[in-house]
């Protein structure tokens, strides 16, 4: 099943037309609280510059900063805010043509879900140079759950900055400590689509703990800062 048939299967009417509706379902973060404290609202849906995109989000990842973001946590961020640092989708429009209607794509980082809105919505509008294409056919919950394996001390803490971490002292013996900051610069197309083939080949797997409906978001928070799960958390809509 090519994107176009998924869209199809999924009732998706307009994904890729450069006709998007007028108003979007949206996860809204007035201010800093409890999972209880995202809203689902309508919203506009965004229109893009030059040099944005405009994208229909079908899935995105839950990551520890959007539970910073929304524990007040997080560092230059305002409110209200739609959360989200990443999401999968199709290209809605374009205006400066750096991407075709209907193509697949991935957006990470840059600001998302912090400086701007994020992927927490039907659509959502980021920068171009943050936009990586790809092509598969594997289904949106597990293309949601993909961008690498990351080990990055401290983003179990509730704490932005770690005091008085000696790793030293607290890694054993051979064991590698890397950090990655995750701009869509950082992942070449080439990467992230060779990874994908070899999921769909069989020979990658993607560690998803659990996929949650667009209306279960409070339900989704709440297992990630409870650490319910032991993959990947995923929203499709």
């Amino acid at each position: 099943m090519d994107a176009d048939d998924q869209n199809a299967a999924a009732g998706i009417t307009g994904a890729g037309s450069g006709r998007p509706p007028a108003t979007m379902r949206a996860v809204v973060l007035d201010a800093p609280g409890p999972p209880s404290a995202l809203a689902i609202r309508e919203l506009p849906v965004p229109v893009p510059p030059a040099g944005w995109v405009l994208i229909r989000v079908r899935a995105f990842g839950l990551n520890r900063l959007e539970l910073y973001l929304r524990l007040g946590l997080s560092q230059g961020v305002t409110f209200p805010r739609v959360p989200g640092i990443e999401a999968t989708g199709v290209v809605e429009q374009c205006p400066g043509g750096e991407f075709r209607a209907g193509q697949q794509v991935a957006a990470l980082m840059g600001g998302m879900g912090r400086v701007f809105d994020g992927g927490y919505a039907d659509y959502t509008c980021v920068p171009a140079a943050q936009v990586i294409p790809f092509r598969s056919d594997l289904d949106w919950a597990t293309l949601g759950a993909v961008h690498g394996v990351v080990c990055f001390s401290g983003m179990l803490s509730n704490q932005w900055i770690v005091r008085d971490f000696y790793p030293l002292d607290y890694l054993p013996t051979g064991v590698r400590l890397t950090a990655y900051k995750g701009d869509a610069a950082d992942l070449p197309p080439r990467i992230l689509q060779d990874f994908l083939d070899a999921v769909a080949a069989g020979t990658a797997a993607v560690p998803i703990g659990q996929v949650h409906r667009f209306d279960q978001i409070v339900e989704a928070h709440t297992d990630t800062e409870q650490n319910r799960a032991s993959g990947k958390l995923v929203v499709t809509t």
